[in-house]
């Protein structure tokens, strides 16, 4: 990529697949889905856009040495693991899971009626090995007022989500005609993904499921042009 640049990944562009049960779009290669164009950006490896069907998921099945933060969208999603957690996460919700050494989990729609709609994000962490844990933001207060809101970083403050990297993740909403701004410190680079509405960044439009990578540019100016929702990473 460029330096000074924004490079776009709209939403048509990623990778498809229906299961039935489940319709993904990737912004990123992931399983049968390979594009060597998009293998991540800096240590963001995967956004997942999930749609999962009424009382459909994912079995128990492991992962390890990755960072993976949930949010959900629309519905609700039952979580548990082998550390012994188990919950729902509601609609408007993050769950982070540092799989570290080794961890299996399942993830289904508990609902008999309602579709479950979510992004799954994977983050490479600072080093192998860690122990694992896990971690929600059941609060959903610091995504309540309009602007950018901190939910995951590096140093774990209180009211976010910790995250072993040098790594950001801020969640924006806007209401029409609202702006927002955020700088980007020297050498580093941010990703930005669209939720719901349209915002410019820039001078660049973006829709639902279409994202940015973002190099060489120390200021980011959001505008909505309608009431809008989308996630802002800052990468080392």
């Amino acid at each position: 990529m460029k330096s000074n640049s924004i490079k776009l990944r709209r939403s048509d562009e990623r990778g498809h697949v229906n299961h039935g049960w489940l319709d993904s779009r990737f912004t990123f290669s992931f399983a049968d889905y390979y594009d060597p164009a998009s293998m991540g950006f800096r240590t963001l490896r995967v956004i997942n856009d999930d749609t999962i069907a009424p009382s459909k998921g994912f079995g128990t099945h492991p992962h390890r040495d990755m960072e993976i933060i949930t949010y959900v969208i629309e519905g609700e999603l039952a979580h548990k693991d082998s550390m012994g957690n188990g919950s729902v996460i509601k609609a408007g919700q993050f769950q982070r899971m540092s799989a570290g050494t080794g961890v299996e989990h399942s993830e289904f729609n508990p609902s008999s009626e309602n579709q479950t709609h979510l992004l799954q994000i994977w983050i490479v962490p600072e080093k192998e090995g860690l122990p694992p844990s896990y971690q929600e933001l059941n609060s959903v207060s610091a995504t309540q007022g309009r602007g950018l809101a901190l939910i995951a970083g590096h140093e774990g403050r209180k009211g976010t989500l910790k995250v072993h990297q040098d790594a950001r993740l801020l969640f924006g909403r806007l209401g029409q005609g609202e702006t927002a701004y955020y700088a980007v410190a020297k050498e580093r680079g941010a990703w930005a993904q669209v939720i719901k509405g349209t915002i410019e960044m820039n001078g660049a439009v973006l829709g639902p499921g279409d994202g940015a990578a973002v190099e060489g540019v120390d200021q980011l100016a959001f505008k909505a042009l309608e009431a809008s929702e989308f996630l802002l990473f800052d990468l080392k």
